[in-house]
């Protein structure tokens, strides 16, 4: 992200895109398509001459053998990238890697903290404390080993014929989605439910039905003839044998050869992240008794009461021809084929709770030759991450309570207002965008609300049960529970201040379906704010991440958007064809990125981001200048207040990937290379006349080639 990556394919949720890159790699991969992006907020601070080098952005990572022209990237950048070393446990390192480790050692604190004083049983504390001790208890673990699963295998063993088939399938069907990947959810499910308000309406929420059934990140993984994908089939392949014979499975060869096939045809059937993201072909409402005919082979009576379900009116079909085509498969392939793929989607999705054998095979696929990464990541910090995630809002309230003060809210409020004001100023002096449709642009601001650091309203635990040796199980419950509160907000009126993320998440959202925005607490923090440093330091790093946020309203998916939420058009024709084409022209400058040989960055696929980044950039750089109000801004180490607001735009962006991570992200991610992000800058003029760059500079554009949105 910085990538809350996603909408429920993008307009459920935008997110920035960095801290999913600095998620811990134990856990298997998810199997859905994905969704936008969005990011963060906060406030700025008085300059001074004294500032010293390590507040504000960072003089020793400049490298000022490298022209500003040429690569602003490594400019930015250049020292810090020599000397960086991304460690054993991590895919990537950088500034969003520096957040995520000081909010991981605050949270562990209190997570270790939790049970201190002998909370009562049932309480948040408790339940942290249970949680966190039940992940820890590795004896605990290995002596149980299959056992949590039981039930769920013992289903599988029992499918006969295909009304088996639908039940087990139905049972399986969760909302345990990624709330940054809003399409992502885990892989043991064929579909993936997600429940918020309808696409063209203001009050119900209705169950969204989402593409799934994959082990690998994307289609792209099955489908792709790229070397490195091929390579990665083999590997999965094996792993998939590996897994089974740990658990004892005769034929364990035979069944990773046909669950691979099988899953290469799930993944033939499924729409590609591209066209997941376009939120008119999302706009499909089917009745339930719609689905016998529009997706035959699943017997979908026995799957919707399975999944309990079977009262609900109607359905968005996210991606149409994926939930017809995967279900004909249901009816296609041989049953045995289906109970060897459950039986290891079930196994591959534990595989982090169970016994250390498993573990490790589950680490060295996707944590090794997927991502990259040689050491899997502490116990303790593998625990804490589990316990943020499955009680994200009790272990939030405690992280507030502690780090996050009002006076730090109130900045960072102060600082949203400001940009809303230097966006909406920009809207106000577009020269082609016509009066009626400027009009409603401003009421998509006047209607925006901004949740800054934490929810007003907690999720309540208490139905939850949590035990202190049972780590896989009290997983599986949670998993439940979040099932449980998505079914029954359907038919319910939305609440427009739902979070979607937890405080102690480095991130930040946009949510067009609420005309919303969240900034968790965790990102309003050094080195993206900083109280100390200059307004130019802090207007170039969490000024355009708050600013990428808004402009996620009015990016290729947001402008569809209109100030109540609804799916609707708001242009006239001619400032849409505009629109469009600017978009356009900004997608084939971001396809011109080569991350390797050959490889380039989708222009179209990250789109969503790109607008943002170049729109947010925009309107940080106009709040900078509104924040001076009128006076010079002064020269701190020799650089001047615009070339320190750039120079922490770039440093923001401060990233080192390894390979197979930065391959995976080009084949699974709306957010380009941070590398390609830091590049914005070249298509804003002021950037030009800080850096006195010149037609020959490598990034030079013409003023006319220079894409301006918003």
């Amino acid at each position: 992200m910085p990538r809350i990556q996603l909408v429920l394919a993008a307009a459920v949720a935008l997110a920035l895109g960095a801290c999913s890159q600095q998620s811990p790699t134990t856990a298997s991969a998810p199997a859905a398509t994905s969704a936008p992006a969005a990011r963060a907020a906060t406030t700025g601070a008085a300059a001074s001459a004294g500032t010293t080098p390590d507040i504000g952005i960072k003089l020793a990572y400049i490298d000022h053998a490298v022209k500003p022209g040429d690569n602003f990237f490594e400019y930015a950048n250049g020292g810090w990238l020599k000397t960086a070393q991304i460690p054993a446990d991590r895919s990537s390192i950088g500034s969003f890697y520096d957040v995520f480790v000081a909010t991981e050692k605050h949270t562990a604190e209190l997570i270790r903290n939790a049970g201190a004083d002998n909370p009562a049983a049932g309480s948040n504390a408790r339940k942290i404390a249970d949680y966190y001790a039940a992940y820890m208890d590795t004896a605990a673990i290995d002596k149980a080993g299959l056992a949590p699963l039981e039930p769920e295998l013992g289903a599988i063993d029992a499918i006969r014929t295909r009304k088996d088939l639908a039940r087990v399938l139905g049972s399986r069907l969760r909302a345990d989605v990624d709330p940054i990947n809003a399409t992502h959810f885990h892989t043991q499910h064929l579909f993936g439910l997600f429940v918020t308000k309808g696409l063209e309406e203001t009050s119900t929420q209705i169950p969204y039905l989402l593409q799934g059934g994959l082990g690998m990140p994307s289609r792209d993984y099955y489908l792709s003839k790229d070397p490195h994908m091929v390579q990665a089939r083999e590997a999965y392949k094996t792993y998939v044998a590996a897994l089974l014979k740990q658990a004892g499975i005769a034929g364990a060869d035979a069944k990773a050869t046909a669950i691979l096939a099988l899953e290469i045809k799930i993944a033939q059937a499924q729409e590609s992240l591209v066209d997941s993201e376009d939120i008119h072909k999302a706009d499909t409402l089917w009745s339930t008794a719609e689905f016998p005919k529009k997706a035959p082979g699943l017997d979908w009576p026995v799957y919707f009461k399975a999944a309990g379900l079977e009262g609900v009116p109607r359905f968005d079909v996210w991606q149409a021809s994926a939930i017809s085509g995967e279900s004909k498969l249901v009816a296609s392939q041989p049953i045995d084929a289906w109970k060897d793929l459950l039986v290891f989607h079930t196994l591959n999705g534990a595989a982090p709770l169970l016994p250390k054998p498993f573990e490790q095979l589950n680490f060295d696929f996707y944590g090794k030759t997927l991502s990259g990464t040689p050491e899997q990541q502490a116990r303790w910090k593998r625990a804490v991450a589990a316990t943020n995630s499955d009680l994200g809002d009790a272990v939030g309230q405690l992280y507030v309570n502690k780090y996050f003060p009002a006076s730090s809210r109130a900045a960072a409020q102060a600082m949203v207002k400001n940009l809303l004001a230097a966006y909406r100023s920009g809207i106000r002096n577009l020269t082609w965008m016509s009066p009626a449709t400027r009009k409603k642009a401003e009421e998509k601001l006047d209607t925006l609300k901004v949740g800054v650091g934490y929810p007003d309203q907690w999720r309540d635990y208490s139905s939850l049960v949590v035990k202190p040796d049972d780590a896989l199980g009290n997983h599986i419950r949670a998993i439940e529970f979040e099932y449980a509160l998505a079914k029954a907000r359907i038919g319910k009126p939305i609440d427009d201040n739902q979070w979607w993320m937890t405080p102690q998440t480095v991130n930040a959202v946009n949510l067009p379906l609420q005309n919303a925005l969240n900034f968790p607490a965790a990102i309003l923090q050094p080195p993206f704010f900083d109280a100390k440093a200059d307004p130019a330091a802090n207007y170039g790093a969490i000024g355009a991440i708050i600013g990428h946020e808004i402009s996620h309203s009015f990016d290729n998916t947001g402008a569809d958007f209109d100030a109540h939420g609804r799916l609707k058009n708001w242009w006239t024709p001619a400032d849409l064809k505009h629109f469009e084409a600017a978009t356009a022209a900004l997608a084939r400058q971001y396809s011109q990125y080569q991350a390797f040989p050959g490889v380039y960055v989708n222009g179209r696929q990250t789109l969503g981001e790109d607008i943002a980044d170049v729109s947010g950039l925009t309107a940080a750089y106009r709040a900078y200048h509104l924040s001076l109000d009128g006076k010079p801004a002064p020269t701190i180490d020799g650089l001047t207040g615009d070339q320190r607001f750039f120079i922490a735009f770039g440093q923001a962006w401060r990233s080192k990937a390894r390979d197979a991570a930065l391959r995976q992200q080009l084949a699974t991610d709306v957010h380009a290379p941070a590398k390609f992000r830091a590049e914005t800058v070249r298509n804003l003029d002021p950037w030009y006349q800080a850096f006195d760059v010149q037609p020959d500079a490598k990034l030079y554009l013409k003023p006319g080639q220079r894409v301006k949105i918003w």
